[in-house]
């Protein structure tokens, strides 16, 4: 069984409000994707890197990856029209390489938090049940959104956050993208790959995570990286 990594480079992140792709923004005069390459570069149970990139930043990447030492990388794809068929397209190119019990998993460029033990317990949890999403309890409060207030609080031990890495059975997520597209049901949902398991009633099984391993989506959350990264190079000191 071999593990290949598919790298989600494909989002400009508007809401950053930076000029280039947030995965691009340089932190401490590294690109935040290199960061995230670099963790799954060490990692001895990934076999493979494949990246679906934006549009006109191949050569930006490839430049990335080499000064960054990434011996894994086999491919840079294109990204699609959106989130899930630039999935599509990083299956697609997996044809050929990946055999049909071997794991894909899934992770964004922009989310350098995760960590060697969340990948471990993906791996081993999606070679146990098929799929695995790494996952956490969420901390808190929820409340049933009517204009400015809340009419009612949920229960929060009901629910659990869901995140990246995401796993799958190479077999596995070719089969439920061929049944999406037999149900037609890029037209009828959100199309996002928890949306159409829950909708062809497959279970989603939770993997390790934790309240730190998140995407980096904010200005606020550029900043936590930034202290992130110094707090681990103080660690090395």
């Amino acid at each position: 069984m071999k593990v290949f990594l598919l790298l989600m480079a494909g989002g400009i992140g508007s809401r950053v409000g930076a000029d280039v792709p947030k995965q691009f923004i340089e932190i401490f005069g590294k690109p935040i994707i290199a960061y995230t390459l670099e963790i799954f570069e060490k990692h001895k149970e990934i076999d493979f890197i494949e990246i679906v990139c934006v549009k006109g930043f191949e050569k930006e990447l490839e430049e990335i990856a080499e000064k960054a030492g990434i011996s894994k990388l086999i491919k840079i794809v294109e990204g699609g029209a959106d989130y899930e068929h630039s999935i599509i397209n990083g299956v697609k190119g997996l044809e050929g390489i990946a055999q049909p019990d071997d794991i894909v998993m899934i992770h964004w460029a922009a989310s350098p938090f995760v960590t060697g033990d969340i990948i471990s317990d993906n791996i081993q949890v999606c070679e146990k049940f098929g799929n695995a999403i790494s996952s956490c309890k969420p901390f808190v409060l929820y409340g049933t959104r009517n204009g400015n207030h809340a009419d009612d609080v949920i229960d929060r031990d009901t629910f659990m956050c869901m995140t990246a890495p995401q796993s799958f059975k190479f077999g596995n997520i070719k089969k439920l993208y061929s049944d999406c597209e037999r149900e037609g049901l890029f037209d009828k949902i959100e199309p996002h790959t928890t949306n159409f398991m829950a909708a062809l009633n497959m279970p989603i099984y939770f993997s390790k995570g934790n309240q730190t391993n998140i995407k980096i989506t904010t200005q606020e959350d550029l900043l936590l990286f930034k202290g992130y990264v110094m707090v681990n190079q103080l660690s090395d000191k």
